[in-house]
């Protein structure tokens, strides 16, 4: 557990300073995102981008299981 704990802290570490990086990227809308866009009103559900991103996850304590 205490080997889990310290990779998914320097994950976020690293993603936060990647972050203006990371900003630039076009992987804001990919398709399968749901955007709402009103005249004072923006609705954003990263469906496709959430799916990616448990996978990612999901591999990756999957690959430093002990």
């Amino acid at each position: 557990m205490q080997k889990l704990l310290i990779i998914i802290g320097l994950i976020v570490v690293a993603v936060g300073l990647a972050w203006p990086w990371l900003a630039s990227m076009p992987f804001g809308r990919l398709p399968g995102d749901i955007v709402i866009e009103r005249e004072n009103f923006t609705f954003y559900l990263p469906i496709t981008t959430m799916v990616i991103v448990s996978l990612l996850v999901s591999l990756a304590i999957w690959f430093f299981r002990d």
